[in-house]
């Protein structure tokens, strides 16, 4: 890879770019235009690169990867791209030559927050690691104005403010008016035969104009660029001039209004009518400009749709984009003049589904009508798609309650995975155990009756970014005893750690890394939110999207446990340990968000009682996003991955947290499955029921109070949610949600999660045997890499080759 800049050059650059564009120079300059100015001049050079990799794409008619997702949750990109261009030393000393402090810069920038957890992280992740591998690929989705809600706690609970990422974040995006699509919704059609073909027209409908907004992404140790294309909507008809002349301005803007609410907000809520059809209007909006950008480029190179299939892979990130399928065919009919035979031929080779959830609720179905009304052509193809799907099920089961489970449309609905699965070459799951649940329940007719469409793609995180560039002592270890940086590119190098496990002076290595990685963190906690870390306590973590299946409620429990345990002696703990918990609920998600405020009471009861000081504290990392994670990810000692076993997909926090050193407190679920096979008992601690146990657990009858009878401790611990906390506030209603359903099994797993804590605490009071297992959670991190996962798509599901 050619290294754009030296320091100099990289200084006369900047200057130049704030004379340019901002009409200022370094010593006047603010910290907000030089920001700008940094992705300015970083952005020009993957600009350039990016125009190089597309001309070679084309000329050597490579087979393109094209990625969609509702949620690209970026993070912020100014140290990465940095990073990946080799250029990050020479930044940061051009930046301090300049009279700026690199590190406050870095800070200043806001989290591209265009997603609201694990899915849209992933996405960014495999980004990267496409582009690293030199594979051909473009993600998508819609440039949200305002991403995933800043999180404010108020009075200990969430409240939700705007998240308005563009006014630095701009700075990345290239906008290509020139290469914006029409979108079509609602409208009439009318039918005609011409030259022995039917034409469809549809008529009378609203037109959006979906404008692609552009993102670079460079890849590390390559030349190679690919891009992130955002669209954004604007209406395609003008203010109207009359009714502003006549003082109706809100009137004479409303179409515009109306289009550019499209791309307003990050997933709206869709708990009410006007709800659902904007989430539809978002999801069809994205995958017609999508699809239709597709298909231009494709003509512009070959001239014909016929060999589509050979040269696009289209991969759809969970069912969000499941419209894809329908449109294909829509165009590949309507525009390009195919019979359904072979639309559908080229459709169903040229699309693939992963699977992200095995929750019922997460599975997307829409009311027919809204489809039917808003989408109107899109539902005559899906109609034809779900009556030969639904022809093929009853030719091959003969069984009326299959053909029911099967249906695209069933009982006025359209039920998206079940599309999904009819219209797509491969079904994926992202862990072992995941996969293995979608052959035996979700999906398991469909495995019976298409085998060969299932596989699994067990989830990767970017090691570069989780662990080489937030972990710069970590990086410096796993240099001196891996060889060198040959871990970025191979992460299985990572395994050669395993070597120095009784080696004493790596051992006090890590741990002094770990304790100065804690003290970073204290004093940046103390800064961002005023709260005192004790770097001595123990730091055991649970960040992640706060719903029911991840059981931050249990980890709740056994705090309120150990609290009672202190209470009734003050010297049963000896080592200071501190709860970190960070999640954002969504909106409309009132047991979530009582959590939050459970957790927050929990804090103010403990922090106030003068038996707790030195010994017991917890904390709630307000706004929990991904540069906080960064920070967080390199102290964290202890991983909380408690999810009721057969609900997490695969997680993708749990491999950031083994990669930085962290052990596991974990059910067997998703992949902690998978790191347990590279693990064993011995280097993590595992508790609770497995996902065949708790699957026969629900269908034999579960009885929480059964629990509670025979555990006085447990009983003592729910008594205090129903007493409350010093802030006056019950949670009677938690209280009784335990103790009536307790749907996700918390009160089955409460004993041995107790035990398993315990456990974990004496352990690490032994410094060496903590150190060797943690230094053994590193070395086996390097299967998690996402250079391993996309390594894996490109082989067996996109057919495309890679460095």
């Amino acid at each position: 890879m050619t290294v754009p800049f030296t320091t100099q050059s990289l200084q006369d650059a900047l200057t130049a770019k704030l004379a340019l564009n901002f009409g200022t120079e370094p010593g006047e300059a603010t910290d907000q235009e030089m920001l700008k100015a940094c992705a300015l001049v970083l952005r020009d050079v993957m600009a350039l690169r990016g125009v190089q990799t597309a001309k070679e794409t084309k000329k050597e008619q490579k087979k393109q990867v094209h990625y969609l997702s509702l949620e690209f949750l970026m993070g912020r990109s100014l140290m990465k791209n940095a990073y990946n261009l080799g250029v990050l030393p020479e930044l940061k000393e051009a930046l301090g030559n300049l009279g700026f402090k690199s590190g406050d810069l870095f800070e200043l920038e806001p989290d591209a927050g265009l997603g609201n957890g694990g899915l849209g992280r992933l996405a960014a992740c495999y980004l990267d690691s496409m582009t690293t591998l030199d594979i051909p690929a473009t993600g998508y989705s819609i440039c949200y104005e305002l991403g995933i809600f800043k999180q404010k706690i108020v009075e200990g609970q969430q409240v939700e403010l705007p998240d308005d990422w563009k006014g630095v974040g701009s700075a990345w995006l290239l906008p290509k008016p020139d290469e914006a699509q029409a979108v079509h919704f609602g409208g009439t059609l009318r039918e005609f035969w011409h030259d022995g073909h039917l034409h469809i027209v549809n008529e009378n409908s609203t037109t959006v104009l979906a404008v692609p907004c552009d993102m670079v992404v460079a890849g590390y140790d390559t030349d190679h660029v690919n891009t992130l294309r955002l669209w954004d909507a604007r209406s395609t008809r003008p203010v109207d001039m009359a009714l502003f002349s006549r003082g109706e301005y809100l009137k004479a803007s409303e179409d515009e209004a109306m289009a550019e609410t499209i791309a307003k907000v990050l997933y709206p809520e869709d708990n009410h009518y006007e709800g659902k059809s904007l989430r539809l209007k978002q999801q069809y909006f994205f995958v017609s400009a999508t699809v239709q950008s597709i298909v231009t480029k494709h003509l512009e190179t070959y001239g014909t749709l016929k060999n589509f299939h050979e040269k696009n892979i289209i991969q759809i990130n969970d069912t969000h984009p499941a419209l894809v399928i329908p449109e294909l065919m829509r165009i590949f009919m309507d525009e390009a003049g195919m019979n359904w035979d072979e639309a559908w031929d080229i459709t169903s080779r040229s699309v693939a589904y992963t699977n992200h959830t095995v929750l019922s609720e997460a599975l997307e179905r829409w009311p027919q009508q809204l489809v039917e009304t808003l989408l109107p052509r899109v539902w005559q193809i899906i109609q034809e798609i779900a009556r030969r799907w639904q022809e093929k099920v009853e030719n091959f089961f003969h069984d009326p309650s299959v053909t029911e489970k099967m249906a695209i449309v069933w009982g006025g609905e359209v039920r998206m995975a079940n599309l999904c699965v009819a219209g797509g070459l491969s079904v994926n799951g992202v862990s072992g155990l995941h996969s293995e649940i979608l052959k035996k329940d979700v999906f398991k007719n469909s495995y019976a009756m298409e085998p060969w469409k299932f596989t699994n793609v067990t989830n990767g995180i970017d090691h570069r970014r989780w662990l080489s560039e937030i972990n710069p002592g970590l990086d410096g270890l796993v240099r001196d005893l891996a060889g060198g940086d040959d871990y970025l590119l191979h992460p299985q190098a990572l395994k050669k750690l395993d070597a120095y496990a009784d080696d004493s002076a790596v051992l006090k290595r890590l741990d002094e890394i770990k304790w100065q990685n804690k003290v970073k963190f204290a004093d940046y906690a103390r800064k961002a939110q005023g709260v005192t870390l004790d770097p001595n306590a123990i730091f055991d973590v649970q960040v992640k999207r706060l719903h029911e299946y991840k059981r931050q409620l249990l980890n709740v429990l056994h705090i309120i446990t150990l609290y009672q345990q202190l209470q009734d002696d003050p010297n049963c703990i000896t080592r200071p340990h501190t709860f970190l918990f960070g999640a954002k609920a969504a909106p409309g998600y009132a047991v979530a968000k009582r959590i939050i405020h459970l957790i927050n009471s929990l804090a103010d009861d403990i922090s106030h009682d003068p038996r707790c000081r030195g010994k017991l504290q917890v904390v709630f990392l307000e706004n929990y996003r991904v540069s906080l994670a960064e920070h967080l990810m390199p102290a964290s000692e202890v991983s909380q991955q408690i999810s009721t076993a057969g609900k997490e997909a695969s997680g993708t926090g749990n491999m950031k947290f083994m990669m930085n050193g962290a052990l596991t407190v974990g059910t067997l679920d998703g992949a902690n499955v998978e790191m347990h096979d590279v693990l064993g008992d011995e280097n993590m601690f595992l508790f609770g029921l497995h996902a065949d146990q708790a699957a026969t657990l629900k269908r034999e009858g579960y009885v929480p109070q059964r629990y509670i009878s025979h555990d006085p401790q447990m009983e003592r611990c729910l008594n205090a949610l129903r007493k409350g906390f010093r802030d006056g506030v019950s949670y009677e209603d938690l209280y009784q949600r335990l103790i009536s359903q307790d749907e996700y099994l918390l009160l089955a797993d409460y004993r041995a999660y107790c035990d398993a804590e315990r456990r974990m605490a004496e352990t690490y009071e032994n410094r060496e045997t903590w150190n060797r297992m943690s230094l053994h959670n590193i070395a086996r991190s390097g299967i998690f890499a996402a250079d391993r996962a996309v390594a894996e798509y490109a082989d067996n599901i996109w057919d495309v080759p890679h460095r």
